[in-house]
């Protein structure tokens, strides 16, 4: 089944920079309607407002902190209210965090699950019957870490572990009806989530511990969901690195657990021993 982009209405989370941003840029490129979300309404605001001309309305700004369920629900309800159906939900506001387990405050793990987990369930509950109704599809970005525990990144591993156990649920109780759940597996992104990962203290981290111009642009990973989302894919991993874990780490676990251990271990400042 080939799913079409041109005029469908795609609802996307954490929309005011990195994967989300780029997103906005490729679904509006393929003739999508836009409804823009995130805590930065001035960033998103402006973004509609480039979106928008000739008169032609193309997209809508929805100032939303996705940990805050009622927020979700109006997201939800605005979508609806400026173009009467969602077609898309793109679940990608996320955070990360860079600290050991025995140093981190517990707070900092459920900040995570709120953004990262939560945000999730929120958006798609109330979008749910939009997309059941339109045989539309959701969409969770997930990582790497979703499928084998990183180290020094327990909370946002557990996060990711249970956006696709919810993913999968929900696309198995949907499997009579038509829709699309896929889970993106993207391996290293250059965006600002490595910068903004939280540290033990839950203060942002601030300088990216990797080399970002190695990594691939958000921009490219933004074509590739839209790609996913035409060849009604139900999961896929983005880079290398993705692919082999989804591989090695059913494979050789073990294995898998020393490659991470070795990689994460040679980042500046790493608290590993």
């Amino acid at each position: 089944m080939k799913r079409k982009i041109h005029n469908s209405v795609v609802v996307i989370t954490g929309a005011s920079s990195g994967i989300g941003l780029a997103c906005a840029n490729v679904f509006y490129n393929e003739g999508a309607k836009l409804v823009l979300s995130a805590r930065s309404e001035g960033i998103i605001k402006d973004l509609a407002d480039r979106f928008n001309v000739k008169g032609e309305i193309r997209a809508i700004a929805v100032k939303t902190d996705v940990t805050v369920e009622s927020d979700c629900k109006r997201l939800i309800e605005k979508a609806v209210e400026a173009f009467g159906k969602i077609d898309i939900l793109i679940n990608n506001a996320g955070v990360s965090m860079r600290a050991n387990f025995l140093d981190v405050e517990l707070d900092v793990l459920r900040k995570l699950m709120d953004v990262n987990f939560w945000g999730t369930v929120y958006c798609t509950k109330y979008a749910y019957p939009h997309i059941i109704a339109g045989r539309g599809s959701i969409v969770g970005i997930s990582s790497v870490a979703g499928i084998h525990g990183l180290p020094c990144r327990a909370g946002y591993s557990a996060s990711k572990y249970a956006v696709q156990g919810f993913l999968n649920a929900i696309r198995i109780e949907t499997m009579k009806k038509g829709i699309q759940v896929m889970v993106v597996i993207p391996g290293f992104v250059s965006t600002n989530i490595r910068k903004t990962a939280f540290v033990a203290d839950g203060s942002a981290q601030g300088e990216s511990p990797r080399d970002e111009s190695k990594m691939m642009l958000p921009e490219e990973l933004a074509r590739r969901i839209v790609n996913g989302i035409k060849k009604n894919k139900r999961q896929f991993a983005t880079s290398y690195e993705g692919r082999f874990m989804n591989i090695a780490s059913l494979l050789f676990p073990k294995l898998t657990d020393k490659i991470c251990y070795s990689q994460l271990k040679r980042e500046p400042n790493s608290s590993l021993d």
